[in-house]
Formats: C-alpha cells, sequence, structure tokens
C-alpha cells in the first residue's frame, strides 16, 4: 500500500510543485503563510493547512542560489492535494514552446478534476501548457508577458494586475505578489480574521487587491517629495463619515490635482476607488466577526445604505453581504 504524503486528516491539504531552478522564496513564503494559519485566528487555534513540498521526482531540486532543496515527495502528493501550487523556475524565462516535458505533464495529470490550482510569477506558463488557463484570465510577472502572450493565445492575459482568481485556478505576478495571493487564498477560505492574523505574524500587508496594478514606475517618492500616507491614515480612522477627494487633499497640502497623481504613482489606484476598498474591507471584517446588521454594517462603514453596500459589495466579490456572511457564520437562526 502506497504511503500517504498528508498526515493530519481534516486539514487543507496544500502540495507545492518545485521545478528545477526554483526561487527558493516563493516556497518559503508558501510554507510560512499556509503554515500559519490557525482556528478561530488564534496562536493557540489548529493549524487549517497542511502543506508538503513535491517534485516531478523526489531529490535535491537546483535553485537559483549556491544551494539545493532536499525535497522528499514524489508528484504522489498531487493527487491527495486540495490545492496545488505551482511555482516559478528559471527555466520558465527561456521557454520557446508550449509544450510541457513528459515527466511534469505526467505529474500534473494526477491533479484530481476540481482541485484548486494556483501558480505563483512564472509558474502560470506551466498552468498554461497544461491546458488549465485556456478561457481563463491569468497573470504573471510583467516582464514575461509578451513571451507568454505568444504562447498561449487561448488564454486571456492581463498583464498588469498583481492576481487573477478564476475559482478553480488562480494565478499571481512576480514572487511578491505570491504573498497577496496566499493570502487571498486564505481569506477565501478562513475569512479576513484568520488572513490578517497571518499578515500581522508574518509582517506583511493583509491585503493588497488583485486588481492593483503590479508594476509601478515611481512607487517610493523623493526624499523631498511629499506623500499620501498621512491622507490615508486619517481615512482610515473615520471610514464611517463621509469623505471627499477635496478633504484628503488637503491633509497633504496639496491640490486635488496633484493629490490624485501622487495617490495613483503611490498606490496604482485612485483615491475614491482606494476609499471604497477599504470600506469593503471593514464591511467584510463586521460580516465575518459579528451579527451587526446589514443596515449597521453599511452606516458604520461609510457606504450610507444597504442597497449602497449590497451594490458595491456585489461588484468587488460577486455575493451580497447576507451570502458572504453565511460562509463564515452559518444561516441566521430562525426567530
Amino acid at each position: 500500500m502506497a504511503m500517504t504524503v498528508f498526515t493530519h486528516p481534516g486539514r487543507h491539504r496544500v502540495a507545492v510543485l518545485a521545478r528545477a531552478v526554483l526561487l527558493p522564496i516563493e516556497l518559503g513564503i508558501v510554507h510560512q503563510l499556509f503554515g500559519q494559519a490557525r482556528q478561530g485566528a488564534s496562536a493557540d487555534g489548529e493549524p487549517l493547512y497542511e502543506v508538503a513540498t513535491c517534485s516531478p521526482a523526489p531529490g535535491d531540486v537546483t535553485t537559483d542560489g549556491d544551494f539545493t532543496v532536499a525535497v522528499a515527495h514524489g508528484p504522489e502528493a498531487l493527487a491527495e492535494a486540495d490545492t496545488v501550487i505551482v511555482l516559478s523556475s528559471y527555466e520558465d524565462y527561456v521557454q520557446e514552446t508550449p509544450a510541457l516535458p513528459a515527466p511534469l505533464a505526467e505529474a500534473l495529470a494526477l491533479v484530481r478534476p476540481g482541485v484548486r490550482v494556483a501558480s505563483i510569477c512564472t509558474g502560470a506558463f506551466v498552468l498554461a501548457s497544461a491546458g488549465l488557463l485556456d478561457g481563463h484570465t491569468a497573470t504573471t510577472h510583467w516582464r514575461y508577458t509578451e513571451l507568454f502572450a505568444r504562447l498561449f493565445p487561448r488564454v486571456g492575459l492581463d498583464p498588469d494586475v498583481l492576481y487573477t482568481d478564476g475559482g478553480s485556478v488562480l494565478t499571481s505576478a512576480g514572487c511578491a505578489a505570491g504573498i497577496d495571493l496566499c493570502l487571498h487564498m486564505i481569506r477565501c477560505d478562513h475569512g479576513t480574521a484568520v488572513a490578517n492574523d497571518v499578515a500581522r505574524r508574518t509582517v506583511v500587508p493583509p491585503h493588497r487587491e488583485g486588481g492593483q496594478v503590479q508594476y509601478i514606475r515611481r512607487p517610493v517618492p523623493g526624499r523631498s517629495a511629499p506623500g499620501t500616507s498621512a491622507a490615508r491614515e486619517w481615512a482610515l480612522r473615520r471610514l464611517q463619515d463621509p469623505i471627499t477627494l477635496r478633504q484628503l487633499a488637503a491633509r497633504e497640502s496639496m491640490s486635488v490635482r496633484h493629490f490624485t497623481r501622487r495617490f495613483r504613482e503611490e498606490s496604482g489606484l485612485t483615491p475614491m476607488a482606494w476609499l471604497t476598498r477599504q470600506r469593503i474591507e471593514l464591511a467584510r471584517e463586521l460580516l465575518e466577526e459579528s451579527d451587526t446588521p446589514v443596515e449597521q454594517v453599511a452606516a458604520r462603514t461609510g457606504l450610507g445604505t444597504a442597497a449602497n453596500l449590497r451594490r458595491h459589495f456585489h461588484e468587488a466579490l460577486g455575493v451580497s453581504p447576507s451570502a458572504y456572511r453565511t460562509t463564515f457564520r452559518g444561516p441566521a437562526p430562525r426567530a
């Protein structure tokens, strides 16, 4: 009888597929983030995931550094996984055909139908080569989007975003965007509180929207150039209040035009789009963690009315606030 790779029944099983010339930081990201997720967003809670690293053949896997990674598991881990995450490889950067090497194709064939499959950075090349991205929107590192588009015309490439979520198939841009993607999956599985707890304990931003641009040409203002962080901090403390663009600009003593341009350079979003996203994030937390009526959630997040909350919530997440709450808190008790 074959040995089981995953040994903790009840935990969500994550298989990380590593290939030759991998980037170790990506492997660390997956293990660190999923490994930190705990029941009840508590350090004393039970782990919610079990993570196993595998490769098409077990053994030492080369990296882009001066060391190797000893991978104990072969492709059998893919057959047991609930989520499969494909890391990038420097070999992706010189790919000239859409065909997969036979061992890699045979390994991916073990993934069960319906299993969630995700990629970090140029791992998207593997998913596309396997046909898993046909008809989906996907992204990859901005430096390799032209090559990707040429090799995989059946994939709807979005070269600008941090990550994409097609339900059963997800992709991310560069390795840092892999952090955002992993937190997004944890948030989808277990809610904002757990994802935020993981982010706090690993000291990373708790949430960057997938649609945020992955490459901003001027991400850091010059030493003498004013930024917009004070305005953002001011807004986050009063999301329940009406906030105008003019008020935000005044916090930084800038004209509206200058502030808007600087804000977009720093965040990749317009000020009001950013503000709406922060309000949606606060609404998610309230819906997950409390029984506050939807009308009060709308008021406390600055979205005004229940109808306005429902509209923004559906645009951002594709579900109603009530359906979202049910996902994390169960159906409301009958009167």
